[in-house]
Formats: structure tokens, C-alpha cells, sequence
């Protein structure tokens, strides 16, 4: 098994550095992107991040300023990687102030007109910063893990499950767009212009859609897409939340993604799903309807750094009152075959190839896709390195065993806040290493500000302020 050093000096990631992040000049041509601008009647680009507190955020320039922002993007304050998600100053101890520039730079490949805002178009940016991938940038922290898994002789392919609510505004508050069950095909019909609006628009987007139904809670959904290797699949689900939010607007509908919005109804899930390829075949399973040894130590270790990753695939003080016990929502450290109580299910297929892919269920669309992606990877990896065995599946509600029985089993309660969660990833040697100093410190900063403040406050307070922010 290779062993990595670290990460400035292994050669591999070095020339993944080489061969990806070059100047922008010399990976695109200038006139086909004006030309695509052209055509789509586009007037002002959207160069988007994703921050520290998981909020989508843009700024845009106009499309005849586009020689000026081409090569170097935009600019932002350094401080924006230390901003909470409930307001709009730097959280203490991240590192960070209002001294230094971060610049967005393109990633032209990902230019996309948006079919829910004409005239306008996105672009996904990578930070910058003294000229080069700023250490503190969620998209280059995830391509840093997609390298050490191609030093492994593995590519990553995901894809993002998302559940969300169509909510109505009234002169009383919000109220679900209907009150119906879960796939009810008169939600369907209910819905069906809106539903039907935002798959278009993903497939103009080249996000090709799945499958689609309407989900527990009055007004949820939920529509996959296809999975695609990692950094695009992250690429997709900033786009996806984007797309459905827009869409929504459009159909005088709010869309929300924030996993637990009404207290006595489903909360809102979007498990992470996985597949291990090398040699442009799927490594994930046997071939005799198990998992493969790289897939078990995969597995295996994911489980093993899980409370640590929690504060970064349920970030939110929110996400854990969706993360109880009965829930289907993950809240016990295990797997199991179709158990959709395990924090990690391995759904099966009616015939071989199965598994053709593992579920991670404890994420939540709060999460930064870029760092949950990049860590989880990183957890995962780590169990290959290491050679971890995985403990034997649970094929019950592992809520239902008694603590000893847990105990025998290896199974325990993840946390139950986000406190915790913060706690369990500080002391992660792996992740903070894998992370870096500084990326790990404004997170750090980030997560614990938002902890004192919203710890306190009762669900409808956090849902008034947070309801729009995810």
C-alpha cells in the first residue's frame, strides 16, 4: 500500500498541481467564452464561492468588462472565509481581518448561463491569493483529496441527494406549497409545473436528472441527479441548490434546504453517495454481491473519523435536531445492508454488479459540498492507508439494541450537537492535518461562533433567520 508524506511534498499532488491549476490563459480561449457569452445574451457573469459557513455567495461583472476579470476573476476580502452564517462580520480568533485580498479566479469550464435568470451566467472561481490556490479554498481543498486518491490508483464518483421544502409565503409567515404524504401523486400534481421547471433547467445545465418524488414532509421533494467524479459532483450540488431556489422564485415559491424546518415533520436529508472506480471500472463491489476490500477499508474508515466529520456533513446547529434516534437519519455510528437507520447504508441491486455504490445518510445540504466531499474522501482514504477492518453489518434499528448490545457491537450515538461535533473535529489529527492550519482555524472560528449563538435559541428563532440561508 503507498504511503503519502505530506501533502506539499508528495510528487503526485504536485504535478496534479501542475497539470490543473495553470494560468487560465493557457487552459481556455478568450473568444469562445466571449462567444458563449454572446450567444446566451448574457450581460453579467456570477463568479461564485461557497464560504466557511456553507452560504452560496457571488459577485458578478458585466460581460464587457470580461477582458478585465478573465485571467484573475474577481477580488473579495480574505476575511469572507471567516464570516458566520448570521451575519456579516469575522468571527474572533479565525486568523483573519480586513487586511488581504483573496481573488476568484474562473474555472471557465464551468460556465453556465442560467436558464432560471436570463441575461445572467455562473462560473465556479477557485480562491487565490500572492498567486497562487489560496489554502483556505473549500474547491481546492477538495481537488487536494481527488489527488490523493489518484495516488491510490482511485478516482472518486459522487453524486448529492438533495430533499428540500417549497414553501408559500402568506401574509402569516410561510406554510408548505401542499399537505400531502410521502410520494403522493397528488403532491405531483400539485407541483408539477415547478417540479417540471427545475429539471429543466438542471438538464440545461447539463445536471441530468434521475429520479424524483415527493418526500414525507407536506411541501418536501426529492430529486437526484446523476453522479459524476467529485469535484464535478460538488460543482453540481452548488448548482442544484441554486437551481431549485431560483426556479421557486420564479413560481412565487420559496425553496429551503435547511434540514429541519417544522418541528413535528421530516427533516431535510441529502445523503452523500459514493463509488470507488480505478482503471475506468467500478471498485466498489466484489462481484459477488459484497463489497470489495478497498470499498470495506473505505467504508471502514469514514466510520472511524464520522463524529469528527460531522462538523462538516451536518455543519449546522439545525442539522441535529434532524439527527435523532427512529429518524432514518443516520444518528448511530454503523452500516448495513438497506438499513436506512445506519449513519452508512449499502443499498443492493436486484441483480449483479452489487453494491455498485455506498450511501453516507449523516449530510445535510447546510454542508459546504466542497469540504464534506474532500473529508469524507480524506476519512476514507485514510481506512485504505491503514488496512481498517470493518465491523459486521446491523441489520436492525440500532436504536432499538440496548446500550450493552450497542456496546458488543461497536455501535454508538454520533453526536447529538453541533458542540460536540466541534469538539470530536478538533482533536481529528487527520482531518485538521489534511485541512491545514489555517483552513482548519477560520472553520474552527466559524463553527464555535455559530454554536454560542444559536445554542440557545428555539427552532422557530433559528428557522427565521436560516431558513433562506440554506
Amino acid at each position: 500500500m503507498k504511503h503519502f508524506g505530506t501533502q506539499h511534498h508528495h510528487p503526485e499532488l504536485l504535478n496534479y498541481y501542475i497539470q490543473t491549476v495553470q494560468p487560465l490563459q493557457e487552459r481556455t480561449q478568450p473568444m469562445g467564452i466571449r462567444e458563449q457569452l454572446e450567444t446566451a445574451a448574457v450581460r453579467f457573469v456570477r463568479v461564485l464561492w461557497c464560504d466557511n459557513a456553507n452560504v452560496i455567495r457571488a459577485k458578478a461583472f458585466h460581460v464587457d468588462r470580461l477582458a478585465e476579470h478573465q485571467q484573475h476573476g474577481v477580488s473579495i476580502s480574505l476575511a469572507q472565509q471567516a464570516i458566520p452564517v448570521m451575519y456579516d462580520a469575522v468571527a474572533p480568533n479565525s486568523g483573519l481581518g480586513p487586511v488581504g485580498e483573496a481573488w476568484l479566479v474562473p474555472d471557465w469550464s464551468t460556465l453556465m448561463p442560467l436558464p432560471y435568470a436570463p441575461g445572467h451566467a455562473r462560473v465556479m472561481a477557485d480562491m487565490h491569493h500572492a498567486g497562487q490556490l489560496w489554502q483556505l479554498c473549500p474547491r481546492g481543498f477538495l481537488k487536494r483529496m481527488i489527488a490523493r486518491a489518484a495516488a491510490l490508483d482511485l478516482q472518486i464518483m459522487a453524486a448529492f441527494e438533495n430533499e428540500f421544502y417549497l414553501l408559500r409565503p402568506t401574509a402569516q409567515g410561510i406554510e408548505p406549497a401542499d399537505h400531502t404524504v410521502f410520494a403522493a401523486t397528488l403532491s405531483m400534481d400539485l407541483n408539477q409545473s415547478v417540479i417540471n421547471a427545475i429539471a429543466e433547467a438542471l438538464q440545461q445545465q447539463n445536471i441530468p436528472v434521475e429520479r424524483y418524488y415527493p418526500e414525507s414532509g407536506p411541501g418536501q421533494h426529492e430529486l437526484s441527479v446523476r453522479y459524476s467524479e467529485a469535484l464535478q459532483a460538488a460543482d453540481r450540488q452548488i448548482a442544484f441548490r441554486e437551481t431549485v431556489r431560483g426556479v421557486a422564485l420564479q413560481h412565487q415559491l420559496r425553496a429551503s434546504f435547511l434540514p429541519k424546518i417544522l418541528a413535528n415533520q421530516a427533516g431535510s436529508g441529502c445523503h452523500l453517495h459514493l463509488s470507488l472506480w480505478q482503471g475506468g471500472e467500478n471498485r466498489t463491489s466484489a462481484g459477488n454481491g459484497d463489497l470489495s476490500p478497498v470499498a470495506r477499508s473505505f467504508v471502514a474508515g469514514i466510520l472511524d473519523h464520522l463524529p469528527a466529520l460531522m462538523a462538516l456533513t451536518t455543519p449546522s446547529v439545525n442539522s441535529y435536531r434532524r439527527l435523532q434516534p427512529h429518524y432514518w437519519s443516520g444518528a448511530f455510528r454503523c452500516w448495513g445492508w438497506d438499513n436506512r437507520e445506519a449513519a452508512i447504508r449499502i443499498p443492493t441491486n436486484p441483480v449483479l454488479p452489487s453494491p455498485t455504490h455506498i450511501e453516507l445518510k449523516t449530510v445535510d445540504a447546510s454542508a459546504n459540498p466542497y469540504l464534506a466531499l474532500g473529508a469524507v474522501i480524506a476519512a476514507g482514504l485514510d481506512g485504505i492507508e491503514r488496512q481498517l477492518e470493518l465491523s459486521e453489518p446491523v441489520a436492525v434499528d440500532p436504536g432499538y439494541l440496548t446500550a450493552e448490545e450497542q456496546r458488543q457491537r461497536g455501535i454508538d450515538r454520533l453526536p447529538a450537537d453541533l458542540g460536540t461535533a466541534i469538539a470530536q473535529f478538533a482533536a481529528n489529527s487527520l482531518l485538521t492535518s489534511v485541512l491545514g492550519a489555517e483552513l482548519t482555524q477560520a472553520l474552527l472560528a466559524v463553527r464555535r461562533a455559530e454554536w454560542e449563538f444559536f445554542k440557545g435559541l428555539t427552532l422557530e428563532e433559528e428557522v427565521e433567520l436560516l431558513l433562506e440561508r440554506y
